[in-house]
């Protein structure tokens, strides 16, 4: 039973790690280089309150996981995963209760960034809380991650 558990976590990781390196490094990227800097906007918009929710119910999940899964880590793989899984958790629910819907309600302000002022406040604005939404997001792509090696690789023997 505990093998059938660590395999369920370790499809979690890998999930959450390709997950956020598909959207981040291919899809997104994508949809910019095809379509102009305020559709691609929208539709990337529209994407992420999907891509966020789903980021942190596999976090959640993953935490949940790791319980039935310490005596496969060993006790200090264990102990490493918790912080690393704590920290996801708390960094995917900022995200998506506060820093998501703060960069939204900015974007309302913005009607088209093409024929926005480079230094206007609302810009402004939107590209500082854009970096932190990036900057957290190659974060969690770090924890997801460790917590894989440290599930797979670098576990107690």
């Amino acid at each position: 039973m505990s093998t059938l558990i660590h395999l369920i976590y370790t499809l979690l990781l890998a999930l959450w790690v390709g997950g956020i390196s598909l959207f981040t490094f291919i899809v997104t990227p994508d949809i910019f280089r095809a379509y102009s800097r305020d559709a691609a906007g929208e539709i990337v918009g529209k994407l992420f309150p999907s891509y966020f929710l789903f980021m942190l119910v596999l976090s959640v999940l993953v935490l949940f996981m790791l319980f039935p899964c310490r005596v496969i880590l060993g006790q200090s793989g264990f102990r490493w995963s918790l912080v690393a899984a704590v920290i996801a958790v708390v960094i995917n629910f900022f995200v998506f209760f506060k820093l998501h819907p703060e960069i939204r309600q900015i974007k309302q302000e913005i009607h088209s960034f093409q024929s926005l002022q480079t230094n206007s406040p609302s810009r402004e604005k939107f590209r500082k809380l854009h970096a932190v939404s990036m900057t957290l997001n190659l974060i969690l792509l770090a924890d997801g991650a460790a917590l894989l090696l440290i599930g797979t690789v670098i576990r107690d023997k």
